[in-house]
């Protein structure tokens, strides 16, 4: 864990490339965001959501600023979460749990692919059987596997890129409904639009989510936009120009994990908790309905 000053009044000289302060925890990360009792500048990972603005951990766990705003047991991340000592734990799991997926498929020569792909449907007789045929774990289970290397690689890199900060500014329980709806919300898509009998695989639904719950974060946060929307452009244009990638799985896990993103750090605070489950089940309720709808067309 970083040093933290002694001080709350301790000047911080440390500048980003847009002239931004640096926080006082993590010098390294410009922000634009100050603790409402002391004043010094906080990034998102040290952020603490108050009834005006945001505070820093020192100012909660101590009780220290001006004013008679109650001490908080626990602090709390912007969007309601308990800051973790590891923001980088549900990151790592999700991304052993991938290369544990993949490794297993390296070694049993393609059959577990067979098991849980993602596949609408296949003409009867043929194995293996599809969603539309009750398989519905196929949803979930494709999120987890990858037949290539740099296909895997690639996501991975993403995951790690995108997933801690993400995980520090929403708290660990937030995080993995995120992931998980995002990554559901491709398949949802992918099994809706592409071929029935088009097999469909990997995380890149999920990393699209977190691409654009970024976005979304960002945008709350007041942050200079223009590196993730280039970012976010240049991996749509990837999507749709490069053969063989399935597109819908991309853009249904960006769709899902905006909305997603965007309930849960524009809840209000008196009903966060809340504000925040009803989106989560709203968004896992249409993804149901996408893949009721697709279920009916195709055994109908």
């Amino acid at each position: 864990m970083d040093q933290v000053p002694g001080s709350p009044q301790e000047p911080q000289d440390a500048r980003g490339d847009d002239g931004l302060p640096g926080c006082y925890r993590h010098p390294d990360r410009p922000t634009g965001i100050r603790c409402t009792r002391c004043d010094r500048p906080i990034c998102p990972e040290c952020m603490v959501s108050a009834s005006v603005g945001f505070q820093c951990p020192d100012c909660v766990r101590g009780g220290s600023g001006t004013g008679h705003a109650p001490r908080a047991s626990v602090p709390r991340t912007i969007a309601g979460g308990t800051i973790a000592a590891n923001p980088r734990l549900i990151t790592m799991i999700l991304m052993g749990i991938n290369i544990a997926v993949f490794i297993a498929m390296t070694l049993d020569d393609g059959r577990l692919l067979g098991d849980l792909v993602m596949l609408g449907r296949t003409p009867p007789g043929y194995l293996p059987e599809g969603v539309a045929e009750g398989q519905w774990y196929r949803l979930v289970t494709a999120m987890f596997l990858h037949q290539q290397f740099a296909h895997i690689a690639f996501n991975m890199l993403s995951l790690w890129w995108l997933g801690p900060p993400l995980e520090a500014a929403l708290g660990r329980l937030r995080f993995i409904a995120l992931y998980l709806l995002a990554g559901l919300g491709g398949s949802a898509l992918s099994y809706l639009l592409a071929a029935p009998s088009q097999p469909s695989l990997g995380a890149s639904g999920a990393i699209f989510g977190l691409l654009g719950a970024t976005a979304v974060l960002l945008r709350r946060l007041n942050y200079d936009m223009k590196p993730v929307l280039i970012l976010l452009g240049l991996n749509l244009a990837f999507t749709f120009l490069w053969p063989h990638i399935a597109w819908q799985a991309h853009v249904g896990g960006l769709i899902v994990g905006a909305a997603v993103a965007f309930g849960m750090v524009h809840a209000p605070r008196d009903r966060r908790t809340l504000v925040q489950a009803a989106t989560c089940a709203v968004a896992l309720l249409a993804i149901a309905a996408v893949v009721w709808v697709r279920t009916l067309q195709l055994v109908g």
